[in-house]
């Protein structure tokens, strides 16, 4: 578990989004399994991203015309599957994040919280190895954001997947085994905590 630590317009989300291929870096190259990500075309880095990484962002960017299960299944499906293949798998993600009961509403009908729940068990749909999270506490009361950082390390502990996560909470950060600050777009410093999850 990393978080990412800086002021705003540090360069956490940029970093975020270069590591997730999301953002072409101007210059330096970027390896994840061993794979130089950026000699992929647009079409290859697409269903490498949706394979490999999970992304929970500050807005939830839930698909307003659908279900809380069908947002779930999405990047399922969007890698060839059809919903009835992965529907099991879906819902029993949404139950992982204690929304088993509101898995047939739509966005509208949930909170802020439950719909960032939503997007947590959207981004392990495809059991990625990597989940980005661009503070995804940010829009959240403090009761709801604790509950989130609590579900993201019960997952990190359960699947053992690395999330890294940009955030301007100090608690959230404090609870990661690695924490890098940015100042000015540069990392300044890593700090490696005691904590063993």
């Amino acid at each position: 578990m990393i978080a990412i630590v800086g002021a705003s317009g540090a360069g956490k989300s940029t970093l975020l989004h270069i590591i997730g291929a999301l953002d072409r870096p101007s210059e330096g190259k970027v390896y994840i399994d061993g794979i130089d990500v950026f000699k992929m075309s647009d079409v290859e880095l697409a269903k490498f991203r949706n394979k490999k990484i999970g992304f929970v962002f500050q807005f939830h960017h839930l698909l307003p015309e659908f279900t809380a299960i069908e947002n779930v299944a999405m990047p399922a499906m969007i890698a060839g599957k059809s919903f009835d293949e992965v529907k099991d798998k879906a819902y029993e993600l949404l139950k992982e994040v204690g929304l088993a009961d509101r898995a047939h509403h739509k966005p509208s009908e949930l909170s802020g919280g439950e719909q960032q729940r939503v997007a947590v068990a959207r981004a392990l749909m495809n059991s990625p190895e990597l989940i980005l999270a661009d503070e995804p506490s940010g829009n959240l009361d403090s009761e709801n954001a604790e509950i989130l950082h609590n579900l993201m390390f019960e997952l990190n502990r359960k699947y053992k997947q690395t999330f890294i996560i940009a955030t301007h909470n100090e608690k959230l950060a404090e609870m990661a085994n690695r924490i890098i600050k940015i100042v000015d777009g540069k990392i300044c410093e890593i700090i490696t905590t005691e904590r063993n999850f």
